[in-house]
């Protein structure tokens, strides 16, 4: 369960960021940002924020919705576009959608804990890794359910504009029912002609 104990090593204010969205054939990668007040924060809510890839589709809403109702975390989140992601490739578009995050916050922070082993360039303040930080840190179990809600809702919706690709449960991996789509149904403006399978196809 994540805990506060890597926030609290810190001077300061202190935010957690999370991606998500790295590694699906279409879609935007979407990074989030969370700074809890650790003073403020109440048990219930606290024994709902965990990693994101822990918890069921109705539990992360339930943590969206209650985090946003408590008044206590304060969140930012951003992206970096299909066409961003090829033209700069897809490591780069995660520390645009980073940035661009943490700029987004109304007040910035003195330090940021990022989950993995690497720091965005030109973050703008100073920044620790924490390799599987969403398993350890509040913080960025925060952000990672900020990140992934967000990202998922945005998929739903295309997957209505674009029926027959699966998006509404592949969110745009690479799914045998995706990849069959694909081949069938041909890419959209959507997917990342960068990525394979997709650049055979265009």
């Amino acid at each position: 369960m994540p805990s506060f104990r890597y926030e609290l090593r810190c001077e300061g204010r202190v935010a957690g960021v999370d991606e998500v969205g790295r590694g699906p054939l279409a879609g935007p990668v979407v990074a989030a940002v969370a700074v809890i007040d650790r003073a403020r924060a109440a048990r219930k809510l606290l024994r709902m924020i965990d990693d994101s890839k822990k918890l069921t589709l109705e539990q992360r809403e339930e943590a969206y919705e209650a985090m946003i109702a408590s008044g206590v975390v304060q969140y930012a989140v951003a992206e970096a576009s299909v066409e961003e992601i090829d033209r700069i490739n897809i490591l780069q578009a995660t520390y645009l959608a980073m940035r661009r995050a943490v700029q987004a916050l109304a007040e910035q922070p003195e330090v940021v804990l990022i989950d993995g082993n690497r720091v965005p360039p030109q973050l703008g303040c100073r920044a620790e890794t924490i390799v599987g930080g969403d398993a350890h840190s509040y913080s960025i179990a925060a952000a990672s359910i900020f990140a992934k809600v967000t990202r998922d809702r945005y998929m739903h919706a295309l997957a209505r504009t674009y029926p027959g690709y699966g998006w509404e449960t592949n969110r745009g991996y690479g799914s045998q029912e995706h990849l069959e789509a694909l081949s069938l149904l041909g890419p959209t403006p959507h997917h990342r002609r960068s990525f394979a399978p997709v650049t055979r196809l265009v």
